[in-house]
């Protein structure tokens, strides 16, 4: 089965995490596509395939003979798609896009314009993968599970190709932040890993956001809106008044590249009670906690004004920026830049403006940059991918495993 098969096989599973749910994985479905992969992986001569009770998907392939003391590698993707578009019924289909606007749901009117996304531009002439515009495509990370797979198939039909032992991995619920929860780092016989869960081909990424998530809760006095005056405080109308003194330029719509933000993701809420949500973001660990305490910050004229009972704020760490856990180990970038080169693709070092797997696993002791996975505009109904893009990550894995790396701090051992 080549890349785009096992894609589209993948994408037709929904695998949506949930954060409401409460249970690991957070969402059951999620479990039928790891065991469909670890069949997948058996088939591709994968040994010491498991599927753990946590939804972890694990798998050894042996070093080729003579490779016995290159350093272990891991690959790493995630099976699950973000709840914030639908992923249910995912429909896909492959379109050769001429350079004009690709109409992906005629009888909704929803296209998928270079207009809107001008990374489309890059692929005049190429074949890509688009939704019909009512789900997303699920190349986050299912691109990346789909690579990692048949770089493994590729490696078992041609065993002239030397390698050291490599591990795989993939994980649930890493779109709510939970992927790393469970990891078997211990049972993960890899010493280095990289995550396949970036964006355009030739990214490679060791930075990426301090993250936490904030919860906000508004504690108003109901009464009968006839008989309310001076005494009726609307819970609904002391959020909207936090919000307002929030930077209004430090959102993810008026921000790019180092620059960080605060993004309100739910609002729910009546006269009585109300609650809001957000997440913070920063690569700098400063300015992270200093937009941390900004929120409580804000608390205060509300509290001055209304009672310090009308309001409270809770905010919880996620993940850091795993650039200091990289940089001991920064030939595993020069080894990933020499992967690319040799297929053919001009690589790039961005940040990351989100986080991955890879950034938790980074400060459990597992140096984990991110590698593209070739996908664009996750998260939502446009997501696409260049057909070319999947096949080039293949070629790009297995250059990457039959690289024979030894860590720095292997060689000083």
């Amino acid at each position: 089965m080549d890349v785009m098969e096992r894609f589209l096989d993948y994408v037709s599973y929904d695998t949506q995490s949930s954060e409401t749910t409460g249970t690991t994985p957070s969402t059951e479905k999620q479990l039928v596509l790891a065991d469909h992969i670890c069949e997948d992986l058996k088939k591709c001569g994968v040994t010491d395939v498991r599927r753990d009770r946590f939804g972890c998907v694990y798998g050894r392939i042996p070093a080729t003979p003579g490779m016995e003391s290159a350093t272990p590698m891991g690959l790493i993707a995630h099976m699950d798609t973000s709840p914030d578009a639908p992923g249910a019924g995912v429909k896909p289909r492959i379109v050769t896009f001429d350079g004009e606007d690709i109409v992906l749901n005629k009888e909704k009117n929803i296209v998928l314009s270079p207009k809107d996304f001008p990374s489309l531009n890059r692929y005049v002439g190429q074949e890509l993968i688009v939704t019909d515009g009512t789900t997303l495509l699920g190349a986050d990370d299912k691109a990346g599970v789909a690579e990692i797979v048949s770089a493994v198939e590729y490696l078992a039909h041609h065993p002239e190709l030397k390698h050291g032992e490599l591990w795989i991995a993939f994980t649930p619920d890493e779109e709510i932040g939970e992927g790393a929860d469970h990891f078997d780092l211990e049972q993960f016989g890899a010493k280095y890993a990289y995550t396949v869960d970036g964006g355009a081909l030739g990214e490679l990424e060791y930075e990426n956001f301090n993250a936490a998530a904030a919860q906000i809760r508004f504690h108003g006095q109901m009464i009968h809106p006839g008989e309310a005056k001076n005494k009726m405080v609307n819970a609904v109308l002391l959020a909207a008044e936090y919000i307002n003194m929030m930077p209004q330029a430090e959102t993810p719509a008026h921000t790019e590249g180092y620059e960080g933000f605060f993004h309100v993701n739910y609002l729910h809420g009546n006269e009585g009670e109300a609650e809001l949500r957000m997440i913070i973001r920063d690569h700098d660990r400063t300015r992270f906690e200093e937009r941390k305490q900004l929120l409580h910050v804000l608390a205060e004229p509300i509290r001055g004004k209304y009672g310090a009972e009308r309001v409270e704020v809770s905010i919880q760490d996620s993940y850091y920026n795993m650039r200091e856990q990289i940089e001991p180990h920064m030939e595993l970038i020069v080894q990933a830049h020499a992967a690319f080169e040799a297929a053919g693709v001009e690589s790039v070092t961005l940040p990351i403006r989100g986080g991955t797997d890879g950034a938790r696993l980074s400060y459990m002791g597992l140096p984990c940059p991110n590698l593209s996975t070739g996908g664009l505009n996750y998260h939502s109904v446009y997501e696409y991918i260049p057909v070319k893009s999947l096949q080039t990550m293949v070629e790009v894995l297995v250059n990457l495993c039959t690289s024979g790396l030894i860590l720095n701090s292997e060689k000083s051992n």
